[in-house]
């Protein structure tokens, strides 16, 4: 394996190497259909929510625009990381450029932040639906939804462009190893020639504060929630409520659990083995999850899925 410590005129490093997971070549190939194949079906799940909403008229309500605009997000979030540690795995060089190194960086922090405001943003339709019901349809409208869509996007590229334009003037002098398979925070900062106290503390400080606000605010919401379902009479409106936001709320455990296992656990960041195992959870198993989730405990995303697979299978019978 090549490394590079100085490979430009000004000493500093201009590219990365990804170590991934170390292994035997074996082991290395079937790593990588496993990933391949979770990588296409969570492709393929969180693509089928979105034509399922786009195509029934009866899913074009605020809950189901943000449910498609968050399939959208998961499509774009675990594409950030894992085509590039898919090449890897099967690469001997593993390297990435300076460039790319901090573009990755962006991307993935910048969708990961806009993840935990799509899930608020779902709490608080939820919120609305059940504590609110009579206000819902006057509070909840289209132009809300869609400034609700504008803030989660945005806000998740705004939040960390500082982060990263202070990661962007960490000094890289070598060496260039990087134990993980992306370009994460910690390994980053590990590698810097000189302390960045700066650096560091923002991104501690934006990273905690996204993580727990949005967290604290679900909680706070579904706390609500939970009071007003146990006060409906038992029945089908009671049913239905549960489920609906037992998938929600599944989902927000799934993402939110991994992590702050990953980035408030102490500790967590001195076993490389760990750090590799949990990011790989919150970066590939909750995008996988979530067409599940959703599709499964909700029969309206039923019935919409099972038109679509009809509609897909009828067309190509018919090309035939």
């Amino acid at each position: 394996m090549h490394i590079s410590e100085a490979s430009n005129i000004s000493g500093s490093v201009s590219e990365f190497i990804l170590l991934g997971f170390p292994c035997r070549r074996e082991i290395q190939i079937l790593l990588s259909v496993v990933f391949s194949l979770i990588y296409l079906l969570t492709l393929l799940g969180n693509t089928a929510i979105i034509c399922a909403v786009w195509s029934s008229r009866k899913l074009h309500t605020p809950m189901y625009i943000l449910l498609a605009n968050f399939s959208f997000l998961e499509i774009c979030y675990v594409s950030s990381d894992v085509p590039k540690m898919l090449a890897n795995i099967i690469s001997q060089t593993k390297s990435i450029s300076y460039a790319g190194c901090l573009l990755q960086f962006y991307f993935f922090f910048s969708m990961c932040a806009a993840e935990g405001y799509f899930l608020s943003a779902m709490s608080f339709d939820r919120f609305l639906a059940i504590c609110r019901p009579l206000h819902y349809p006057t509070i909840m409208t289209y132009q809300l939804c869609a400034r609700l869509v504008v803030f989660c996007w945005a806000g998740g590229f705004l939040s960390i462009l500082m982060p990263a334009v202070l990661m962007s003037r960490v000094p890289f002098c070598g060496p260039n190893v990087i134990d993980h398979f992306f370009c994460d925070l910690g390994p980053l900062l590990a590698l810097s020639c000189a302390p960045v106290p700066k650096t560091t503390l923002t991104c501690a400080t934006v990273s905690s504060l996204i993580i727990f606000i949005t967290f604290l605010y679900i909680l706070g919401s579904y706390t609500f929630v939970l009071r007003a379902v146990l006060r409906v009479p038992a029945g089908s409106g009671r049913n239905k409520a549960f489920s609906t936001c037992a998938s929600h709320f599944l989902v927000v455990s799934l993402f939110y659990g991994s992590v702050m296992v990953m980035y408030v656990s102490p500790g967590s960041r001195s076993h490389p083995g760990t750090q590799k195992f949990v990011t790989l959870f919150y970066c590939m198993a909750t995008p996988f999850f979530n067409p599940l989730i959703y599709s499964l405990r909700n029969k309206d995303m039923k019935d919409a899925l099972k038109k679509v697979l009809c509609a897909s299978e009828i067309s190509k019978n018919t090309e035939k």
